[in-house]
């Protein structure tokens, strides 16, 4: 009956989605966030990167919402402000992170990487790595990760110009690895609007893009490769290019955003989709949703619990008297 029921499942493509009556609880850590792009934690504190340009600093429920002092102003653009944001291995003496942001120079949006140090309550910018790359009103990218090799893997939209991702002259509608000194390489090439990075225990790295037209991605990243972005969309093949390993279809829209592994799974919190995906990659299935909460934008794992934030305040959402809000999921 097991055998049949996987059969079904590869064959239809059928997801296993978990109604509210199954969902497991989710425990409300912090609320009142004010627009949260990326969680991080040290010890016992939450360090979440705030759109309009603070970082909140949340330690047993209590949230405080730290300023950051950045070299421009941040950008008013629809999707712009502080985005990425990521703990360097050695914040507990450095007191340091690597950052993301679009800011407006001469009535141009611009986006850059750079360096952010906590003082005194409040952080400020000591180092730019990466400078002057061109973005639009939307398709920022900004997800910052560090990967097991311990460099910094930047992803980078396409600025609203499907071309650009297939322009090799271009930063836009790629994926970046960079060293320290702000050198980099373009590890992929081929995206949209890439926003979530995560790697399993074997060190593989994968990818959450938006698609153009529904069609959003979960890509299993290598480098050097092309993405294919806007030649193929979707389960669209073609010599050269890599074919997503997941798509939320033709007729569904997911707007994945922040992914990570949790217990052999990988989580992806949707925007648009409004809910945590739960996905096994070995059978390339998308297991069950987590709803009921909004727009969530990034997900982020202890090893032993989960955790998500919603999105609600970011203009395209509903939200309640308490939104935005960090949750531990009990699972």
């Amino acid at each position: 009956m097991k055998k049949i029921l996987l059969l079904s499942l590869i064959l239809f493509g059928c997801s296993n989605e978990m109604n509210s009556n199954e969902e497991p609880i989710a425990e409300k850590i912090a609320a009142n966030l004010n627009t949260p792009w990326s969680i991080n934690q040290h010890e016992d504190t939450f360090y979440i990167s705030e759109r309009v340009g603070t970082i909140a600093k949340i330690n047993v429920g209590k949230v405080a919402h730290e300023n950051v002092q950045l070299s421009n102003d941040l950008s008013h653009a629809s999707e712009a402000g502080l985005l990425g944001f990521v703990l360097k291995k050695d914040f507990a003496n450095s007191h340091e992170a690597f950052a993301y942001y679009t800011y407006e120079q001469n009535g141009e949006s611009l986006n850059r990487v750079v360096t952010i140090k906590m003082e005194n309550g409040a952080w400020h910018e000591t180092t730019i790595h990466l400078d002057a790359i061109p973005t639009g009103n939307i398709h920022h990218g900004g997800r910052l990760e560090i990967g097991p090799d311990g460099l910094l893997y930047v992803t980078i939209g396409d600025a609203g110009n499907p071309d650009n991702a297939q322009n090799a002259t271009s930063l836009n509608g790629k994926n970046l690895r960079m060293k320290e000194d702000g050198s980099f390489e373009i590890f992929s090439t081929g995206h949209r609007n890439p926003q979530g990075l995560a790697w399993d225990r074997d060190g593989t790295l994968y990818e959450a893009e938006h698609g153009q037209s529904a069609n959003d991605e979960i890509n299993r990243i290598e480098q050097g490769k092309n993405y294919g972005y806007p030649i193929i969309q979707g389960k669209e093949t073609h010599e050269g290019l890599e074919t997503p390993i997941i798509t939320s279809g033709d007729n569904e829209t997911w707007a994945p955003s922040g992914i990570t592994f949790h217990k052999g799974k990988l989580y992806v919190a949707t925007l648009r989709g409004e809910a945590v995906k739960v996905m096994n990659l070995s059978l390339g299935i998308v297991e069950r949703s987590i709803t009921g909460f909004g727009r969530v934008r990034d997900v982020y794992s202890d090893g032993e619990s989960l955790y998500f934030i919603t999105n609600n305040t970011d203009g395209r959402g509903t939200p309640n008297s308490d939104d935005d809000v960090l949750y531990r999921l009990n699972e």
